[in-house]
């Protein structure tokens, strides 16, 4: 998994970062929302295949997302999901050892991949004209990843030593994104450590990576998305031709993700021997996906916590001085509030001076948060989160020459079975009311709902 795409990242070569200039759908007026033309299908084998065609520069992207994310991997062989994403570059039938990387860059494009809650995700941004080139080597590792003994071993080092270098001897180590989860959750697939316990990454067999990659990397439980300068029906020819005889696979069923209602107050310490001042981090459980309440808290989150002129940032920054900065968010260095499919948290994080304590920063939040709960916020205050989520979401949508549009088409493909969802995004954050936002504040920011994590500096190691 990545905080911040740290590995497998290659340079930019020449091609440019491409913002998506949204056409209207029929009947609907210019400027009232995103709206992506798409065609959608599937294989004979249960590959789901999204395609997008943009015009717009000689570029495309590719992507296969598998429906497997840290959340739902093996007990006992925590990090696997992660594991298997570095797996992924060590060759496969046709492509030797880190080939595949190679093969792009000297294409002339970008790629990177990622472990996330629940998906597992590559992608290359590539000149147009070399499209087949990554839908063939894409379907070259569906079809066979070369699994070794040696690939294991080495990759397995790799892992530990990332754990090491981003967790362990790192200063605020997996605070809040790792931590937080851990202690606010109660069903272990929610709740367990998503990087991987160094003894269980060890303890990892041929045999298990053999299975996991049969059973979780089938084209029945991944989908694949392209988008940009393509033809429609040379793309479709290729796809059914180098994904179409791959084999499905028996899938086991999913696990039970759900969290029983939190009914107090949650609160937990740790120590950091690394650390130089405190840090202090709450959670509170999101709502259902899809849900009114779920795009209220949407438009909460820009309220309260995105930006300088946040209420919490005005508070705890520019007027109590307690940090200087404040972080957080819906699925926090994760990805965002669209990609995940399971129990998530809306939570704030910051790292304070030694003569604040916790309980200042609390109240504080609190007065804040009463503020919503006590009295629905004014039009003006809803118009301008409106105005600030739509220039995020469409900030995201052109990252990476137009992987933030793959990524969102590619999870309502693979979790509602319907990408044509992200045509209706900027339409269900509009029907949110300021009555709205005051019940969903009530009811999913009440300190019942909550767990506070601190960060003492100094001490025994975890």
């Amino acid at each position: 998994m990545k905080t911040n795409d740290r590995h497998l990242v290659s340079v930019i070569l020449g091609l440019a970062l491409v913002m998506m200039c949204p056409n209207p759908a029929p009947g609907q007026s210019p400027g009232r929302g995103l709206y992506v033309p798409l065609t959608y299908f599937k294989l004979g084998n249960g590959l789901k295949v999204v395609l997008a065609e943009d015009k717009s520069a000689p570029m495309v992207a590719v992507a296969v997302y598998y429906n497997i994310g840290f959340r739902i991997e093996p007990r006992d062989r925590t990090g696997f999901a992660h594991l298997f994403e570095h797996l992924m570059f060590q060759g496969s039938q046709n492509l030797g050892k880190m080939e595949f990387i190679k093969l792009v860059q000297q294409s002339g494009g970008i790629l990177n991949g990622s472990t996330r809650f629940d998906f597992t995700n590559y992608f290359e941004v590539l000149p147009a004209h070399k499209l087949e080139t990554a839908l063939w080597a894409e379907a070259d590792r569906m079809r066979g990843l070369k699994i070794t003994e040696e690939n294991l071993k080495n990759q397995q080092g790799v892992v530990s030593n990332e754990v090491k270098v981003n967790v362990l001897n790192t200063p605020y180590g997996g605070f809040p994104w790792l931590d937080l989860p851990q202690y606010a959750n109660t069903n272990w697939y929610n709740a367990h450590n998503f990087y991987g316990d160094l003894k269980d990454l060890a303890a990892a067999t041929l045999n298990d990576a053999q299975s996991f990659f049969t059973t979780y990397y089938s084209p029945n439980n991944a989908v694949l998305v392209v988008t940009g300068d393509f033809d429609l029906p040379s793309a479709k020819k290729m796809i059914e031709g180098y994904f179409g005889g791959i084999t499905s696979a028996k899938l086991p069923s999913k696990p039970d993700l759900t969290e029983p209602p939190q009914q107090s107050e949650k609160r937990a310490s740790k120590k950091d021997p690394l650390a130089r001042q405190p840090a202090f981090a709450m959670g509170y459980h999101m709502p259902d996906r899809n849900t009114p309440e779920y795009y209220a808290m949407g438009l909460l989150d820009q309220i309260l916590l995105q930006g300088e002129d946040s209420l919490l940032f005005q508070e705890l920054v520019n007027h109590r001085g307690y940090t200087a900065s404040v972080g957080g968010g819906i699925n926090f260095l994760l990805g965002n509030m669209f990609d995940y499919n399971g129990p998530m948290l809306w939570e704030m994080n910051l790292v304070h001076d030694s003569k604040t304590s916790a309980d200042q920063i609390l109240a504080a939040a609190d007065d804040i948060i009463a503020r919503i709960q006590n009295e629905p916020v004014d039009q003006q205050t809803l118009d301008r989160a409106l105005v600030k989520l739509r220039s995020s979401l469409y900030d995201n949508l052109g990252a990476f020459g137009g992987v933030g549009r793959v990524n969102l088409l590619a999870c309502f493909a693979l979790f509602d079975d319907d990408p044509g969802r992200i045509n209706g995004i900027e339409e269900n954050f509009r029907k949110v009311t300021p009555q709205l936002l005051q019940r969903t504040a009530r009811q999913y920011l009440a300190r019942t709902n909550r767990t506070v994590l601190t960060v003492e500096p100094g001490g025994s190691t975890r």
